[in-house]
């Protein structure tokens, strides 16, 4: 098993943190304006929203600590530390391509399907190895991970819809995403400990 610097705990620990932490600012900046049960949180990074600079800020944090995190992360198969980096590209570009501020953007769109569904078979191609292998990288938990993923992409869908939780449906989804190379990097630094 190849080793996992301590760094990339940090790099990918700080990503859920970073994100969160925009969003809430960003909402903040916003005020009662927006909603975030219903709202996505492209809304806080679009033209002209009060929390441009803090969403914006944020998403740039978030490409650059997965992308650190799958530079890093050498136990994980190289597939998975690809489409991870890849989802870390694609939050920089969100950072190029901010939602305008009404209606819709179909590049802003593309690029957030692509972005997500990279982070979300990240996990089942960044599987490593059997019994011998970290917890996370192995194959029943990062197949695991990969369904709800897209289960979460599937209820962020269904929530897009008038008067719809896409707000709460893109939280929930996002936050795991951008915790599961946390959790991967440390069961990655306990394995070694283990077996040391």
């Amino acid at each position: 098993m190849r080793f996992v610097p301590r760094w990339v705990l940090l790099s990918s620990g700080c990503a859920p943190v970073l994100l969160i932490a925009g969003w809430t600012g960003a909402a903040r900046a916003e005020g009662s304006s927006y909603d975030p049960v219903t709202q996505t949180i492209s809304v806080l990074g679009s033209y002209g929203a009060a929390g441009f600079w803090v969403m914006t800020t944020a998403f740039l944090a978030l490409g650059v600590c997965h992308l650190l995190t799958a530079w890093g992360l050498r136990a994980a198969a190289t597939p998975g530390r690809v489409a991870l980096g890849g989802g870390g590209l694609a939050a920089l570009v969100l950072v190029a391509l901010p939602a305008p501020s009404s209606g819709g953007s179909l590049r802003h769109g593309a690029v957030v399907v692509v972005g997500f569904t990279l982070l979300a078979v990240w996990p089942v191609l960044a599987a490593n190895g059997g019994p011998a292998a970290p917890w996370a990288l192995r194959l029943v938990p990062s197949v695991a991970v990969t369904a709800l993923m897209a289960a979460g992409g599937v209820w962020f869908l269904i929530e897009m819809g008038p008067h719809g939780g896409a707000g709460v449906a893109e939280r929930v989804v996002t936050s795991l995403q951008s915790l599961w190379p946390f959790v991967v990097a440390a069961s990655c630094l306990r394995h070694a400990r283990q077996r040391a």
